[in-house]
């Protein structure tokens, strides 16, 4: 029991003689010449402490620091680099016997902080390092997590820290605030709340989030928790869709420090009306970070986030032919190492409606590899797999394309309000080519691939109708009635095709219905989306379904016709001259093949 006593006196005594030698005899205002000069002789910069510092006592052990200011390199503006209006540390002072830390306080207030960039490439953070920068650092970390049994903080506040990022060369100044941080009671190997507000002022954009949620460090401080946070977004800018953007996230968070690696479980991922829900993993520890994601979305329409407005579509129109269009820069594709799984419920674009997506991306090295795509497309399915190749200034690229089973009247309806060909259509095509600008995309694209469509019809023109016209038009009928349907049904749409230098080139067009056989070949050029077919039409039937006779005079005679025009209003017409001509040879043939038959008979029939 005495031992107990003069052990507790001992103790008393040793903190009245501590703080009689910090009071009395150690006046830290004292030390402020060497700290200023110390500051001068390593940075070159002006260290000014304005307000005298102080100590604070048992329970706790501390000291208030405040007008603090670090100039910036001379002739930089602001002077100022660094201004600290208060600081505020406090020190359990009986635990440090027995090696804990237990922090009462950390406090830090009205903070800020002007980073510079001039003209020249010469920044506010010149010189800071100083001589000893060179040197490489000793690994002193192990052992001084080894000196520590536990460190407690009491809480720590940050509030009122603003930095200003001035770059000269740009005109430009982007301000980031910190409006507050706070830190709970916080223990090793225990949860502790923490919270934040923040904004930034962007040249383009203004940017405010606020966040709450858990955080616990492991007692051998290699591994970091954050659990339940939950962090809101809202973005404003002239360049944000619909001016606005909110975003909330809600997630858990494990950071393993000794592998440095980290990993996310993100349970909600709400922005621009679009859900989604995911799991990411990061690998920071090698020198190109290693990132795996795995999410699924919900409903996106790309269209109401991009809306165009007549303006702004003006102006589109106008920017080729007043800026030179350049390459994508695609160099920082070199600096990624990524995997991502995407599944998506549907995506609206353009206009067209898709469901069902499945997605394997990849990216490493500069090449970026869409492993799969699948999609529902129009009651049919897409797929695809491409890779795009980023190593090279001039990217390249290719790909392998097949949809099955798609309508495609609906399809082209709404992707380009075009209303020329209904059916159920398979299609597939491989290409490659170089160059990402959109004109030259289409120039240097060089593709083959085959189509089929079963069960279709070609709008804007009546095929029967027009050789009915034109046998009328042969017997000097010239008031043949045209207006039925623009519309000639198929049960079938074949052909092959190649693009080359922006033009797509069909040799063997094939359409078959039970009145008509169609074939031909022309091309389609993507850059001025012009068409040149000429196809021969053959009937095989009587056109009686279709308003005609019961024989037609026509019926095994080569019916030329045209298609001209543009994808936007093709022109379909006959070649009645070149009619008339196989008209005529047809008649010449039967004429001999009666004359042949006639002088056979009179000659005994040889």
């Amino acid at each position: 029991m005495k031992f107990i006593k003069w052990l507790l006196a001992l103790l008393v005594t040793l903190v009245v003689a501590v703080t009689l030698y910090l009071t009395v005899f150690f006046d830290p205002n004292d030390f402020k010449p060497e700290i200023v000069n110390a500051v001068k002789k390593q940075t070159g910069r002006e260290l000014v402490i304005g307000d005298d510092l102080s100590w604070t006592f048992f329970p706790t052990v501390g000291i208030n620091l405040g007008g603090i200011s670090l100039s910036n390199p001379e002739g930089f503006t602001p002077k100022a680099m660094l201004e600290v209006n208060k600081a505020v540390a406090e020190v359990e002072l009986m635990p440090l016997f027995s090696k804990q830390i237990e922090i009462a306080q950390l406090s830090l207030d009205g903070a800020k902080i002007n980073l510079v960039t001039r003209k020249n490439g010469s920044s506010s953070l010149d010189g800071l390092t100083g001589k000893g920068a060179e040197k490489p650092a000793t690994p002193a970390e192990p052992s001084a997590k080894a000196q520590l049994t536990s460190i407690d903080v009491g809480g720590v506040s940050i509030t009122n820290t603003e930095i200003n990022l001035i770059d000269e060369a740009k005109g430009q100044t982007q301000t980031l605030t910190l409006k507050q941080f706070t830190l709970g009671a916080f223990s090793l190997d225990k949860f502790a709340p923490m919270a934040y507000e923040f904004a930034a002022i962007l040249p383009d954009m203004t940017v405010s989030s606020k966040g709450e949620g858990q955080i616990k460090l492991s007692h051998d401080f290699n591994q970091l928790v954050i659990e339940k946070l939950d962090i809101e977004t809202q973005v404003e800018g002239e360049g944000i869709p619909n001016k606005k953007l909110t975003a909330e996230v809600s997630l858990n968070s494990q950071i393993a420090l000794d592998k440095k690696q980290l990993s996310a479980d993100i349970s909600k991922l709400m922005a621009m009306d679009i859900n989604a829900a995911g799991k990411l993993a990061v690998n920071y520890g090698s020198k190109v970070p290693q990132i795996n994601a795995d999410f699924q979305l919900g409903d996106i329409d790309l269209d109401a986030l991009l809306p165009k407005s007549d303006t702004a579509e003006k102006q589109a129109a106008a920017t080729p032919s007043q800026t030179q269009a350049v390459e994508p820069d695609l160099t920082a594709l070199n600096g990624i190492d990524a995997k991502l799984t995407l599944a998506v419920k549907s995506i609206k674009v353009a206009n067209l409606s898709t469901q069902n997506w499945l997605m394997d991306l990849g990216i490493k090295n500069g090449v970026v590899d869409l492993k799969q795509l699948t999609a529902d497309l129009y009651q049919g399915k897409l797929m695809l797999n491409a890779q795009v190749d980023a190593r090279s200034k001039v990217a390249s690229y290719q790909f392998d394309k097949q949809i099955s089973g798609v309508q495609i009247r609906p399809l082209l309806k709404d992707a380009a309000e075009l209303e020329i060909l209904a059916g159920t259509a398979n299609f597939n095509v491989k290409g490659k080519g170089k160059s990402l600008i959109p004109e030259q995309l289409k120039k240097n694209l060089l593709a083959n691939g085959r189509f089929d469509i079963t069960d279709g019809a070609l709008y804007g023109v009546n095929i029967p109708q027009m050789i009915r016209s034109a046998q009328a038009k042969l017997k000097g009928d010239m008031s043949a009635d045209t207006k039925e349907e623009r519309k000639t049904d198929f049960s079938s749409l074949t052909g092959n095709f190649s693009l080359e230098n922006g033009v797509a080139t069909n040799p063997d067009l094939a359409m078959s219905s039970p009145l008509l056989r169609v074939v031909g070949k022309g091309s389609a050029n993507l850059l001025t989306e012009a068409l040149d077919y000429r196809l021969t039409t053959t009937l095989v039937n009587s056109l009686k379904g279709q308003g005609g006779s019961e024989k037609d005079a026509l019926a095994g005679i080569d019916i030329p016709l045209a298609i001209t025009g543009t994808f936007q209003k093709p022109e379909y017409a006959l070649d009645t001259q070149a009619l008339l001509n196989n008209q005529l040879k047809e008649e010449t043939d039967k004429a001999k093949d009666k004359l042949k038959d006639s002088l056979l008979k009179k000659l005994g029939g040889f």
